[in-house]
């Protein structure tokens, strides 16, 4: 039996204090890991449906043999543990703003953390995932070789509530075009978002992006006793 609650490590951040703490839930006989920022609950071990759709609604987008595959935030890393489930990944990427947050993975201090970090195909990198998108040809310097054919991104709450009001460049039409231009011919754009689709923000991405659409992913919340929908956005840049 586990301790009822532990506080696995506390750290200021350049955001703001970060926490990562595990507690018992009784109710459900699980161990449940928690980050938070200051007072506000950034992600949750018990709700992890829509982060894992994220990597295979986008993977599901393409038809090749070998992709290489960049994930902006590795938060518990289910985004990136369901990426690698896909045997046709050739490489990873996880570029992570917050070097605690590395940390914690190669510590062994979440789950899924020792998995991650013995697999070769996944290597992590401390660094701005949205300053590197929205500046010239900024993520392809993570991947000289070939252009990633999937970037999948859970960073902000939506595209309209964010972690850093600096992260809004991304999201405006500029933005999203320097970044499409960083994807290989016919690459997905995933993007994980706390609210059901929103009509005009789906209709932005269409307007940089070949194709674009919004998946529902609604899950059931077992303490609360209902339903809660998110959704992910998926673009695809121009097959040549």
């Amino acid at each position: 039996m586990s301790l009822y609650f532990e506080e696995l490590d506390y750290r200021p951040t350049a955001i703001g204090a970060l926490s990562l703490r595990r507690r018992r839930e009784l109710s459900m006989g699980v161990d449940v890991y928690e980050i938070k920022l200051g007072d506000e609950f950034l992600m949750s071990s018990l709700f992890t449906a829509s982060e894992v759709a994220l990597a295979h609604l986008g993977l599901a987008e393409l038809d090749k043999p070998e992709v290489s595959v960049l994930v902006g935030g590795l938060g518990l890393g289910h985004t990136a543990q369901a990426v690698l489930e896909h045997a046709a990944v050739k490489d990873l990427v996880v570029v992570e703003a917050l070097e605690v947050v590395i940390d914690w993975h190669k510590q062994g201090l979440v789950p899924l953390g020792r998995e991650l970090t013995v697999d070769p195909r996944c290597r992590f990198h401390h660094g701005d995932f949205f300053a590197l998108a929205t500046s010239d040809q900024g993520l392809s310097r993570l991947s000289p070789e070939r252009p990633f054919d999937a970037i999948l991104v859970d960073i902000d709450h939506t595209p309209e509530f964010l972690l850093d009001p600096q992260n809004a460049d991304f999201y405006g039409p500029e933005g999203l075009q320097r970044f499409a231009a960083q994807l290989s011919p016919g690459g997905v754009f995933g993007l994980w978002s706390n609210e059901p689709p929103d009509a005009a923000f789906t209709e932005r991405l269409a307007s940089v992006f070949a194709q674009a659409r919004a998946e529902p992913v609604t899950f059931h919340n077992p303490l609360q006793r209902k339903d809660f929908t998110q959704c992910v956005y998926l673009a695809r840049t121009k097959a040549t």
